[in-house]
């Protein structure tokens, strides 16, 4: 029988892997036998999640401390790796952060601020993988995590530099793909609609927030973890050669009224 999904020797990098969707996507593809490069900003959250993914799935694990907001740091993240693996097969893209604020009142700190993690550290992330290790093996798999106010805009919740950013991902992915392409790199986005982390916890919890999501989501309910998971192991798979330059929703039909 052949395994769609089985990642035994391949290497991800999987950024803002300290917690949150980020571990959960990081889980998902060490389950399959992947090794894993956790990188995020706080070493010792990293090195409890390396000893966990360790532990459970018997993976290889290299947490490296990064700043995707330096072009330097990332780059020499992606040369830590290519000298310890010798290949970099997966990038997942997860890194965010989000300013939430009447538009009138974002500063332009915020707005930049916002560019600088989501959009271009994406960029300067996919730009590293790509150039040092994905086009001289000639393959890849970029999977970018917009989300779904990438696609569209709201009411509940005034974002619009998260909008701007994630929007700029979903775009930037069409066009990464359209330029690597003849590389055999395939880049992907995904657009996760409303899941608990530790960054929309309280949010989420609240009653008015509860309210207003079971009105509008077909499903009438939050993303549970795990639930990312197979949309992750397809797009990293080899099973998924000859999609590129998408951009899937997970987010329980948001999007789709």
């Amino acid at each position: 029988m052949k395994n769609y999904f089985d990642f035994k020797g391949q290497v991800a990098l999987v950024t803002g892997c300290s917690g949150g969707l980020g571990v959960q996507m990081a889980k998902a593809l060490a389950s399959q036998g992947c090794n894993i490069v956790p990188i995020a900003r706080r070493m010792e959250k990293l090195e409890e999640v390396a000893a966990d993914l360790r532990a459970s799935y018997g993976v290889e694990v290299l947490p490296i401390k990064c700043d995707i907001t330096s072009t330097e740091q990332v780059e020499t993240t992606v040369k830590q790796v290519l000298a310890h693996f010798g290949r970099i097969d997966i990038v997942v893209n997860n890194a965010g952060t989000g300013a939430v604020a009447p538009a009138e009142d974002i500063t332009d700190a915020q707005f930049e601020g916002e560019m600088q993690i989501d959009l271009f550290g994406t960029f300067r992330v996919a730009r590293a993988a790509a150039k040092f290790a994905m086009i001289p093996a000639g393959y890849g798999r970029v999977i970018n995590i917009a989300s779904m106010y990438g696609l569209v805009g709201n009411k509940i919740a005034p974002a619009s530099p998260y909008h701007a950013a994630k929007g700029g991902v979903v775009n930037l992915t069409r066009a990464l793909a359209a330029e690597w392409g003849k590389y055999g790199i395939t880049v992907n986005s995904i657009c996760p609609g409303y899941f608990y982390t530790p960054l929309t916890k309280e949010t989420l919890d609240s009653e008015f927030f509860q309210n207003y999501a079971h009105s509008v989501i077909p499903l009438e309910r939050y993303g549970n973890e795990g639930e990312l998971d197979s949309t992750v192991l397809f797009l990293a798979s080899p099973a998924s050669t000859y999609v590129t330059g998408i951009a899937v929703p997970v987010d329980g039909g948001y999007t789709c009224v």
